[in-house]
């Protein structure tokens, strides 16, 4: 008896003392005991306006917003310039990954940047969370198991601006395109919408990215006379076009255009209302559009004196949705946490959305018209709503996705 009883003591003391012999929580398996992001964008050059620190910190706000820690684990923000070169980018995400233990890298604006860091981010089994990057590939034909596109594509972005001017009556285009990967799909993408809606396109310029100097592309397009000029660049290179544009009194006839493919609200505010009234965009994200976008972007301004951009709103939403699943799956293991992002909806200031099996984050949109000088009330007030864009309409469905990921029936 004396020894039945001894061995029954010591299995209750070898169960209770490991926790299996009573129900509590089980505990996080955290890796290195800390949850790292890195985020990565242009902090010197055309877009740093749109992205730049202002999504660093977003990212630190979402970051600040969980009490600086998740699953028991502290939260650690980095942050680094890829100078909107793929090499340079590519060598910050090793360097993240090998030595300073980075769980996931958030925003990269440049598409040519963040292909190149997905095909890191997919080899090392990390996550890669693009807020910034808008080429349709990187949740299309080339998706990853390990990451998710929360940033407005170049699907969406086509399908809302481009159709609404086509159908409008502009239905001859020239395109401004920046010579890069986005810049190139920006161009493809609205063709087909044009295509589509009876429009036809006339011609295209490649244009060098952070280029000064538009007036001989302005003057192609001008020569062209198409109705519409798409302007397929972005930051700082969408601004300087649209200005000298304008100072060339390119639209003052009103027989031509500029549409403006994808905007930023600090793209209007540098350009101002006089000179950008009347153009049309499509956005996912307006500070203005609700009670909870207002919400966090009187706190981003009370940090920034800026209003957010969608990227850096984009950022933000996108780094509390990682930080959510990191809570729920009790790790920050990649494969347990994407399971755990696609499973629940991710929240987007006032409204929410799912993440698909190839990492598409679908979404309502909205198309606005930038306002007349007369029209806007009070600071920032920049936009009007001319319609409202559904997910299911703007993003590219998933029965026609080119990603791997998706199982066809």
């Amino acid at each position: 008896m004396k020894k039945n009883a001894f061995i029954q003591l010591m299995a209750c003391i070898t169960l209770c003392g490991s926790g299996l012999g009573q129900a509590q929580t089980p505990a996080a398996k955290m890796t290195d005991g800390k949850v790292r992001i890195g985020v990565m964008n242009d902090a010197s050059g055309p877009y740093i306006d749109l992205a730049g620190p202002g999504s660093v910190l977003a990212a630190q706000m979402a970051a600040d917003d969980f009490g600086g820690k998740v699953a028991g684990a502290p939260i650690e923000i980095v942050s680094g310039d890829h100078q909107n070169k793929p090499d340079v980018g590519s060598a910050i995400v090793r360097k993240w990954f090998d030595e300073q233990m980075v769980d996931a890298v958030v925003d990269v604006p440049t598409s040519s940047v963040a292909m190149a860091v997905q095909e890191i981010a997919r080899n090392q089994k990390r996550i890669f969370l693009i807020s910034g990057a808008a080429t349709a590939a990187l949740s299309g034909k080339n998706c990853s198991p390990y990451s998710i596109q929360t940033a407005d594509d170049t699907t969406a972005l086509s399908v809302g601006t481009v159709k609404a001017v086509t159908k409008a009556g502009a239905d001859t285009w020239f395109f401004l395109t920046a010579d890069y990967l986005f810049g190139h799909a920006m161009e493809a993408e609205s063709t087909k919408v044009i295509t589509a809606n009876g429009g036809k396109v006339l011609g295209s310029v490649r244009i060098p990215q952070n280029n000064a100097d538009f007036s001989s592309f302005l003057l192609r397009a001008k020569a062209s006379k198409a109705k519409a000029i798409g302007l397929a660049n972005a930051g700082n290179d969408t601004v300087n076009s649209i200005r000298q544009a304008v100072e060339f009194g390119l639209t003052k006839g009103g027989d031509q255009k500029l549409v403006g493919l994808i905007l930023f609200i600090s793209d209007i505010h540098a350009l101002g209302l006089e000179n950008a009234h009347g153009l049309q965009l499509t956005e996912g994200f307006y500070w203005d559009m609700n009670d909870e976008s207002r919400k966090f972007s009187k706190r981003f301004f009370d940090k920034f004196k800026k209003m957010p951009t969608r990227e850096q709103a984009t950022t933000y939403a996108t780094v509390t949705h990682y930080l959510r699943a990191i809570d729920t799956a009790k790790t920050d293991n990649s494969d347990e946490v994407m399971k755990s992002m696609k499973a629940m909806p991710m929240k987007y200031f006032g409204q929410e959305g799912v993440i698909r099996a190839d990492g598409r984050f679908v979404h309502d949109l909205a198309l606005y018209e930038v306002k007349k000088p007369s029209e806007s009330k009070y600071p920032w007030d920049y936009y009007k709503k001319v319609a409202t864009i559904k997910g299911e309409d703007a993003f590219t469905p998933l029965a026609e996705s080119e990603c791997p990921l998706v199982t066809k029936k």
